[in-house]
């Protein structure tokens, strides 16, 4: 065994890309240096008219993180309390957090055992429930968990039908397609995050509003910024500081000149790990139609597995592992007196006992792809 493949893997490796376009980084770091504009200089207007361009979306709207895109927008649309909000529970808990700041009730629904995305049948047990519990249904946000977008069709239905909107909740997933559409483009409006480690990341915090709805979007500009209406002093809102920092604007140009080469290999990457791990682990499934981004590459171990014991042994050899997400949000202390579709998640609960993330980023190669399939099909016995 080579000294190289001794060293541990890397879950994510940002220093590859860095490497890659570290001349371009530093030069836009640079620009924002010798302009000083650090808050709201010229590269935040640059990247949201490039995240356009790349997604669709008629307008983008940079700010400080996923968590902040998602309550802004939920500010915009003026939630309150006593009302329902529909999210699945096998999700970050920052899609659940945002609807119990502003006091509303958080209804969790499960998920497809295969996608691991909302299930549009048991959104509709939720909405009921919530109806009968007095509680006003007025939104869906659906989750794009791993990569893959949620299935919008069904789910934008029950949303016309119910009077409801939909904010997507993009964080695991810009640059995905759904039926020839990207995300950004898939709801109302669409948040994503530009987290370090999330498949279009900046070098803190970030992220983006996407919507083709100009009145929105001139709203979000607003809360972003203090609820200024002429300018900061002209309060014509409640707001919050939501902008995004020039210098991270400039690091997320430079990624996003590179991000659909990524994308690309993500893919192959993905591909490759479903073709080594056939037959001993449930792989991911990309419905028909689809196209992931793959922030996560995540499997299902077989029934009686000790994922602890993989976990442990996969770490001997030096290959992480990750567990996504072994408690989910309706078992949450935090989140126990609110909702629960028809009041039981079987499905939830089965992914949350056995789901296993691998190493994924556009930069593995071959060989420590091997390496962590060997380690993790040697663990299975």
């Amino acid at each position: 065994m080579s000294s190289a493949s001794r060293e541990p893997v890397r879950f994510v490796d940002l220093a590859a890309q860095q490497a890659r376009i570290r001349d371009r980084v530093d030069a836009a770091i640079a620009r924002v240096l010798d302009h000083g504009q650090y808050i709201m200089g010229p590269e935040v207007a640059e990247l949201e008219r490039q995240l356009s361009a790349h997604c669709g979306a008629t307008h983008s709207i940079a700010c400080s993180s996923g968590t902040d895109a998602l309550a802004m927008v939920l500010m915009a649309a003026e939630v309150r309390p006593g009302q329902a909000i529909f999210c699945p529970a096998f999700t970050f808990v920052a899609t659940a957090e945002v609807v119990a700041w502003l006091g509303a009730h958080v209804w969790f629904v499960d998920v497809d055992a295969d996608t691991f995305n909302m299930d549009p049948a048991s959104l509709e047990i939720a909405i009921a429930a919530a109806r009968a519990a007095g509680h006003a249904p007025v939104g869906i946000i659906p989750v794009d968990l791993f990569g893959i977008p949620a299935d919008y069709d069904p789910i934008s239905k029950i949303a016309a039908r119910e009077g409801l909107w939909v904010l997507g909740d993009g964080a695991q997933a810009y640059g995905a397609r759904y039926h020839n559409r990207r995300v950004g483009t898939l709801a109302m409006a669409t948040a994503t995050s530009f987290f370090p480690a999330k498949p279009l990341g900046a070098y803190g915090d970030g992220g983006a509003i996407f919507t083709d709805d100009a009145e929105l979007a001139e709203i979000l500009r607003s809360i972003l910024f203090h609820g200024k209406g002429t300018s900061q002093y002209d309060n014509v809102r409640i707001g919050m500081t939501g902008r995004i920092d020039t210098m991270q604007a400039a690091i997320l140009i430079e990624k996003l000149a590179i991000f659909d080469d990524e994308i690309e290999a993500r893919n192959r990457i993905a591909a490759r790990y479903s073709d080594l791990l056939k037959g001993h682990v449930a792989t991911p499934v990309v419905p028909e139609g689809l196209q992931s981004v793959w922030a996560q590459y995540t499997v299902k171990l077989p029934d009686g597995a000790d994922r602890a014991a993989i976990q442990a042994h996969m770490k001997d050899l030096g290959v992480p592992s990750a567990v996504y997400y072994a408690k989910p949000l309706h078992r949450q202390d935090a989140y126990s007196h609110h909702g629960v579709a028809g009041g039981a998640l079987p499905v939830t609960d089965m992914l949350s006992a056995c789901v296993l993330s691998l190493p994924m980023h556009p930069y593995l190669d071959e060989e420590t792809q091997d390496r962590v399939t060997s380690a993790l099909i040697g663990a299975l016995g």
